[in-house]
């Protein structure tokens, strides 16, 4: 009997510490509803920040830690900006180390996270999200193809720091 007794003090205390549900940062406990108005694009591609936006709102939703919501009646607003996206050559062409056959690809957001009233519950923080893409025949349309993939990236790593804290 008293082994028994010692069995189940031992299984019930083994899972003190456990949570279930979602883990957000401390500052961010309060916070249930986001509001995700479209990111400013500071590069030269256009239109880009609808794109990103929208894949940044998709993995909120598959995550599940905040919902979104218009502005009016919202616990948090996610602001940011894109800064930068840039195309590296990663492969050169056998016998022509000027041509390139593969490109990494470098996407860059500064984001914070504020109350409706504007106080500001995450400082500005940084974002990136990267791929490489194979060149045919040209180049900018297989950038802006492989500009999805850097996003999705992107967003991942952007919701993973807001519902989990890195």
């Amino acid at each position: 009997m008293k082994s028994l007794l010692t069995a189940v003090c031992l299984l019930l205390t083994g899972c003190l510490g456990y949570h279930v549900g979602p883990v957000k940062p401390g500052v961010l406990h309060d916070v249930h509803l986001m509001a995700v108005p479209t990111f400013e694009n500071k590069t030269l591609l256009p239109r880009i920040e609808v794109l990103v936006t929208d894949s940044v709102i998709k993995q909120l939703q598959q995550d599940g830690t905040y919902k979104i919501a218009d502005k009016g009646n919202v616990d948090a607003v996610l602001k940011a900006e894109i800064t930068e996206i840039n195309r590296t050559p990663a492969r050169s062409v056998r016998g022509n180390v000027l041509a390139t056959t593969e490109f990494n690809l470098t996407m860059h957001v500064r984001y914070k996270l504020e109350t409706r009233g504007g106080a500001v519950l995450m400082p500005y923080a940084e974002v990136v999200g990267t791929t490489s893409f194979f060149v045919g025949t040209d180049v900018t349309t297989d950038e802006r193809q492989a500009l999805p993939l850097a996003t999705e990236e992107l967003a991942t790593h952007l919701v993973t720091q807001l519902s989990e804290g890195w």
